[in-house]
């Protein structure tokens, strides 16, 4: 097994459970990134609280996710200024591509799969779990205990490495090719994925955004930061696959172009609120 060391994001964390931290993470990777800027601890905490996120609960947030290496603390008199350090600065900029290209992922099919055959033993399953874990985080769905598939090839090198980390290597393999004729394709991908589940979700999504309406640049600032939150957990709910396995009227669709228009038009008014908040204290 692997040992992973330094800074790393939790599936938890991933998938954008409505934490103090994982919003905290949210604000560092949408408003502290971009500007590579310090942001003082009195900043964070104000829109924390706004996000209705407790001060202690918020301070906890802060110093774990220094004690996790993301952030890093300078203090000016009294007061307290944090910089992303190198290894939080990668692995927000890798959140914030996921997070963007996923809702801009529009990549014709050549109508290949990738198909994975995986031998674990039957009594191990807390590997079994790992194992569904961590292909279902690579993409992949499951059409039984050792088969795994997905109609994006340029996953296999990723699936290699989850194989690699678990010492499941020995015993698989995997095969790129074309469906045959028997069977349907759609059939397929809805035994592999539950897409029923996947696209009530991105009816939530829709219900939620569509009642918002920020009046104010604060507002903006704080609708802002829930629509990346929300939104940045479909990456990983959600296997990208092309629009020819999909169901007719597919929310997720109509989901990424919502989440498009209202970043692109709530941006300014949230950008003039952070930029107030966070000037010299």
């Amino acid at each position: 097994m692997e040992v992973v060391e330094g800074p790393f994001v939790t599936r938890r964390q991933e998938l954008g459970a409505a934490s103090a931290r994982s919003l905290l993470l949210t604000v560092l990777g949408e408003f502290v990134l971009p500007s590579d800027r310090p942001v003082w601890t009195a900043s964070l905490i104000d829109l924390l609280g706004e996000l209705d996120v407790a001060e202690k609960a918020a301070r906890q947030a802060i110093m774990r996710t220094a004690d996790s290496g993301w952030i890093e603390a300078n203090r000016i008199g009294r007061e307290t200024r944090w910089s992303l350090t190198a290894a939080g600065t990668r692995l927000l900029r890798e959140g914030t591509d996921r997070i963007y290209g996923f809702a801009a992922d529009d990549r014709a099919w050549d109508g290949r799969w990738l198909v994975l055959s995986v031998g674990v033993p039957e009594n191990n399953r807390a590997l079994r779990q790992q194992l569904r874990t961590r292909l279902g985080w690579a993409g992949l769905g499951s059409l039984d205990g050792g088969t795994w598939v997905t109609p994006r090839v340029d996953r296999e090198q990723e699936a290699r490495r989850v194989l690699e980390q678990l010492d499941l290597l020995g015993g698989s393999w995997s095969f790129v090719a074309a469906a045959g004729a028997v069977g349907e394709e759609r059939s397929l991908a809805r035994n592999a994925w539950d897409l029923d589940a996947i696209e009530a979700r991105y009816e939530d999504f829709l219900d939620l955004v569509g009642r918002r309406r920020p009046r104010t640049d604060r507002q903006a600032l704080v609708a802002q930061v829930r629509l990346v939150q929300e939104w940045r957990r479909f990456p990983l709910l959600d296997p990208g696959l092309p629009r020819e396995l999909l169901p007719p009227r597919w929310s997720g669709s109509r989901a990424a172009e919502v989440f498009r228009e209202r970043h692109a038009s709530w941006a300014p008014r949230a950008q003039r609120a952070w930029s107030e908040l966070s000037v010299d204290r």
